[in-house]
């Protein structure tokens, strides 16, 4: 096995530690607070181990695909499931589980790189992807870069559970606000039906800040949905995390027209001394939509040989005195 490694980039405001395993985010320190705003899974082996996708960066298709299989060009690609009938954030071996090449790394930047050959888990073509974590002031920038030697699918996303309180029991005192009119309702198997739904006087109102623990206290089983972002300008803004105990507060802006909003429902590990329970974090996984390799009435995730992908987020963090 590859030797695993921890980076770390920092400025006056952040530090910010990953791991080549799955180009994962394992620490994004805020130095006025002295907190760590996500969620870890302690030793760097367990994130070989897990199945939450902690800090990770996932694909080569974040998010789901009805029945693991899509066509391109008349031919049919039959993917690996790993969540019954569907293929899960890329399938059994995603990229979460690859231990990636550092190919830059100063003291604000690092640039991580993979292969996935011709075939993995299904998917077509030689894909070869970059994930940028780059930190400007109090900002972090997360992209992802890839290009195919043949049309494929791809949607990328970094997964990590945000909990911005020192001692991070739930997210039940956190205020989300998510730029969003319309999301896509979930079929039974978590899938979009391709629907577009207002949200307007709904449980899934987010439009202005909305407590997280008063949502879940109304929706028990949580939340896993695409939102659509209004887009608006040319790095959008999708949404707005805040603590009431430490006052913090992160912003989103992202390039990419859906946002997957998950209160960490069935988050469970334990390792040792290390243990993670649900509703203590929460992700807010900006992509393209679920199963858009199936729904034609979607934003397209084909990638074609003569293009390149481009995924670019932005989070903002700042606090009230």
């Amino acid at each position: 096995m590859s030797q695993i490694k921890s980076s770390i980039i920092e400025n006056q405001f952040l530090r910010i530690k990953s791991i080549n395993i799955g180009a994962s985010l394992y620490e994004v320190f805020y130095k006025p607070k002295k907190i760590n705003l996500i969620l870890n899974l302690g030793n760097y082996k367990n994130y070989l181990i897990q199945n939450a996708y902690v800090g990770s960066t996932c694909g080569r298709v974040v998010n789901r695909i009805r029945n693991s299989q899509f066509s391109i060009g008349g031919k049919k690609y039959n993917l690996v499931a790993n969540e019954g009938k569907s293929s899960l954030h890329g399938g059994i071996d995603n990229f979460s589980y690859r231990i990636w090449k550092i190919e830059q790394l100063k003291k604000n930047k690092i640039i991580y790189s993979l292969l996935s050959p011709d075939g993995d888990e299904g998917y077509p073509g030689n894909l070869n992807i970059q994930c940028h974590y780059e930190i400007q002031a109090s900002s972090l920038s997360i992209k992802f870069l890839a290009k195919t030697d043949k049309s494929t699918h791809v949607n990328i996303a970094n997964h990590a559970y945000w909990n911005l309180d020192k001692v991070k029991r739930n997210i039940f005192d956190h205020d989300l606000k998510i730029n969003s009119v319309t999301y896509l309702p979930n079929k039974k198997d978590g899938i979009p039906s391709g629907e577009f739904r207002k949200i307007k006087s709904t449980i899934y109102d987010f439009n202005d800040y909305e407590n997280l623990g008063k949502k879940i206290g109304l929706k028990k089983e949580g939340f896993d949905a695409n939102y659509i972002i209004k887009n608006n300008q040319k790095l959008p803004f999708v949404a707005s995390l805040k603590s009431q105990s430490s006052k913090i507060k992160a912003d989103f802006f992202s390039n990419q027209p859906g946002c997957q909003l998950y209160t960490s429902q069935f988050l469970k590990f334990k390792k040792g001394k290390k243990v993670l329970f649900p509703f203590q974090g929460v992700c807010l996984e900006t992509q393209k939509y679920p199963n858009a390799a199936n729904e034609k009435k979607f934003s397209s995730t084909l990638l074609k040989p003569s293009k390149e992908y481009y995924n670019e987020t932005k989070i903002n963090f700042s606090h009230e005195m």
